[in-house]
């Protein structure tokens, strides 16, 4: 994979596929290295400024994505990305709504939906996904694209 992430690095998930995405909480500084050169914001207001390409789901803490169609369609595309690109999916703290996205990922990756929670759980966060309609969000998620653009 060009430009992956180092796998090594704090916060980097490996998926089935071999894909690198990044997780991290906005709240905390920019970690050194490499910066992203796709991101994936899921913020309930809009997102500082950055130099990389970015997407942002309205998604407020605690909670799920305002457009789960929108959602579904950013998650394939950072997914897509993440064959040749440094992706990023970040929220504020890096758990809740960013281990809900990466699980989603894991779906779409091929997990098992009903799997997929605990797979980031091991592989991310142990607290990654902590509301049970974050849990029940993944464990619905299929991973066909939605066909609603933005």
């Amino acid at each position: 994979m060009t430009n992956a992430w180092d796998p090594a690095a704090a916060g980097v998930l490996r998926l089935p596929s071999g894909r690198l995405v990044r997780g991290r909480g906005l709240r905390q500084p920019l970690p050194s290295g490499p910066t992203p050169t796709f991101a994936v914001y899921l913020l309930g207001r809009t997102p500082p400024a950055v130099d990389w390409e970015s997407r942002w789901v309205r998604w407020p803490d605690f909670w799920l994505p305002g457009d789960q169609g929108y959602a579904r369609d950013v998650l394939h595309e950072a997914w897509d990305s993440a064959t040749t690109q440094r992706v990023e999916i970040a929220c504020g703290g890096g758990r809740g709504r960013t281990g809900t996205a990466l699980a989603c990922l894991a779906v779409i990756d091929g997990v098992p939906a009903d799997q997929a929670v605990a797979f980031v759980r091991q592989h991310y966060d142990r607290h990654a996904v902590e509301t049970p309609w974050q849990k029940r969000y993944v464990t619905r998620f299929t991973a066909r694209r939605s066909g609603t653009r933005r």
